[in-house]
């Protein structure tokens, strides 16, 4: 009777067999984070409350590792009231919102926090994006200050051109260590080094409440599904319940080394395992940018436990020669997302890792699942004994249309196992699992939101992820909707670079879409121009799109057409063009490759393509 309950309907007895021991675990692990979420929720507590706590239980322990250089919790704690306490001297108070541009140290993190610990917000920006890209970040949201590394001077001055407020916007320039602190600009800049020399360690005094668990505390960009970046809303309740969610199903123990080479303006690298260090406590090594010929050196080095991954991490180590570190090392759990089947077994096998586990999710999103027992290439499961307990199911789309069919009652209708269906997450209010904050533009949020979807009345979150489901309940990912690609382990806007190609070109008819290259995951970009291939200067487009764009970004070839096919409503259509690809053999247009060293579009010859196929272009 409880099965039939919880379940939206009842397994059939093998599947029940199979799935209960795994559903059962599922759900004592889900009712111990949920409690756990539960209370921080009922205490209104704030990231900043939590790490007070886990600072005042390991003070003198190692947090950060950088550099070979160690950071007790102590040092973070002191370092975050500087900040907070210089900014807060200097008029900034809750609910303001400030920029920060830097590359990955711990000295990143202390400023998010310390700016957290006197209510202010902080957006986290993209360190690839340039100029425009850079205004659109800023301009979204409501900043009054940018902080940025004191290596990011240029990308700074270039794009304030692109700021609607650039009068009133303040500049503070950080320099680590390693780096000169004498900067030299051509507009107004604080040095914030200097500030923080005469700024107290002590904890900051607020004459105002502090922040509680529902104030917002980060702003995270995400390309969505289309356009420019969006800035998507990361209150203090949802950091704690994606650390939370971390630490109880992952099974992670109190002294974990961790390991982070992931950017920290991305949710993976800066909320996911960070997020455990800092709520409950452990040690991270953190490394400025990843390095596929240092990765094991690291892990073997600093005896690290824990790690992170996206797909492309596991295919850049696996292409590594063989090294001693890669086996000698006390590495037993991987975290992480988009690892192919395909590629899995023998990653494992090769590296000795112990465990995997595969997670889903999106930064602004409430579809989130995980692969707790190690299912090669699934994504994550539903568990077939708890359904009503974890409102997220697979709905039937149209494939031309991409929307979502409905029944005879209006309701979305739930795919079966074996049919393509896009992830859907019902929203519950007062549940910070299933909430959905969306994003700073109240407009861009409702265009996720669908109504009706469960039963009548409710509301739901699309996730412009198209998933498959098999009979036991396992999920297993299989490409975005709409106009988005994943290349690099980036979401790429087909829109935002069809604008950007477009401009470069004079305005020239243009569509962008994704290709698939064997032994790559995601897809490579690919543009198609309408206009002669004499008009082309191939090493002016290259300059100029690699000024604009983020390398993921880049489309790796452009097909120069004399017309592009338009549908029955003046939209250009890709499908076909998709369909085509890239192969010279096939298409009569002039096809051109993205070549680094020549800093240009090179002719894809036929010997070339033979290249690109075979894996000995390297890309």
């Amino acid at each position: 009777g409880l099965i039939y309950f919880l379940s939206t309907e009842l397994p059939s007895f093998k599947v029940l067999r199979n799935t209960f021991v795994r559903d059962i675990r599922t759900a004592y692990v889900y009712f111990r984070f949920l409690f756990h979420l539960k209370k921080l929720h009922a205490l209104n507590h704030s990231v900043v409350d939590r790490f007070s706590i886990t600072c005042k239980k390991y003070r003198n322990d190692v947090c950060f590792i950088y550099q070979d250089e160690e950071w007790t919790y102590k040092r973070v704690d002191e370092l975050s009231n500087k900040i907070a306490n210089c900014f807060l001297s200097r008029g900034y108070k809750k609910g303001d919102e400030v920029a920060l541009f830097m590359e990955n140290c711990p000295e990143y993190i202390c400023t998010w926090l310390g700016l957290a610990k006197i209510g202010v917000v902080t957006a986290l920006i993209n360190t690839n994006i340039r100029e425009d890209a850079f205004g659109h970040s800023i301009n979204i949201l409501d900043i009054k200050a940018i902080i940025f590394g004191s290596n990011f001077v240029e990308a700074i001055r270039d794009a304030i051109p692109f700021l609607k407020d650039k009068e009133r916007m303040e500049y503070y320039s950080y320099a680590e260590k390693s780096q000169n602190q004498d900067v030299s600009t051509t507009f107004s800049c604080k040095s914030l080094n200097s500030l923080l020399d005469d700024a107290s360690p002590q904890e900051v005094r607020l004459s105002y409440p502090k922040p509680g668990s529902q104030d917002k505390l980060l702003y995270i960009y995400t390309s969505g599904t289309t356009g420019l970046p969006k800035a998507a809303v990361i209150r203090h309740s949802r950091y704690l319940w994606i650390a939370t969610a971390t630490k109880f199903p992952c099974r992670l123990r109190k002294y974990e080394t961790y390991y982070n080479p992931l950017p920290q303006y991305h949710a993976s690298g800066g909320v996911l395992m960070l997020g455990v260090v800092l709520i409950f406590g452990g040690k991270m090594v953190i490394r400025k940018k990843f390095s596929a010929s240092n990765f094991w050196k690291d892990v073997s080095k600093y005896k690290v436990t824990v790690t992170q991954y996206i797909g492309e991490i596991c295919r850049y180590l696996l292409n590594q020669p063989v090294t001693p570190e890669e086996t000698q090392h006390c590495l037993r759990l991987m975290v992480g997302n988009g690892l192919r089947p395909h590629v899995w077994k023998e990653f494992k096998d090769r590296f000795r890792i112990k465990e995997i586990i595969e997670i889903y999710g999106a930064t602004e999103g409430n579809t989130n699942i995980a692969n707790l027992f190690g299912k090669v290439g699934a994504v994550g499961y539903f568990p077939k004994v708890m359904q009503r307990l974890f409102p997220v199911e697979l709905m039937k789309i149209n494939p031309e249309t991409g929307e979502l069919l409905r029944d005879k009652n209006g309701l979305c209708i739930r795919c079966k196992p074996g049919e393509h269906g896009e992830i859907v997450g019902k929203i519950v209010k007062h549940n910070p699992l299933n909430a959905f904050d969306g994003y700073a533009n109240k407009a861009e949020s409702n265009k996720k939101i669908i109504t009706n979807c469960f039963t009548r009345g409710d509301m739901a979150v699309r996730s412009g992820d198209i998933l498959v489901m098999d009979e036991e309940g396992y999920l297993y990912f299989i490409d975005r909707s709409g106009d988005t690609f994943r290349w690099k382990g980036e979401n790429v806007s087909t829109g935002e670079v069809e604008n950007i190609v477009s401009k470069v070109l004079n305005h020239s008819a243009c569509v962008v879409y994704g290709v698939e290259i064997p032994n790559n995951d995601g897809r490579a970009g690919m543009a198609a121009v309408q206009m002669k291939a004499n008009d082309i200067n191939c090493s002016d487009l290259y300059l100029n799109l690699k000024k604009k764009l983020p390398s993921y970004a880049l489309p790796m070839f452009i097909r120069v057409c004399d017309d592009l096919e338009l549908t029955g409503t003046y939209k250009l259509r890709k499908v076909s063009l998709q369909k085509e690809g890239y192969n010279p053999e096939n298409v009569s247009d002039a096809l051109y490759f993205i070549d680094h060293k020549q800093k240009s579009y090179v002719p894809l010859t036929r010997d070339r393509h033979e290249d690109i196929i075979s894996g000995r272009v390297r890309l």
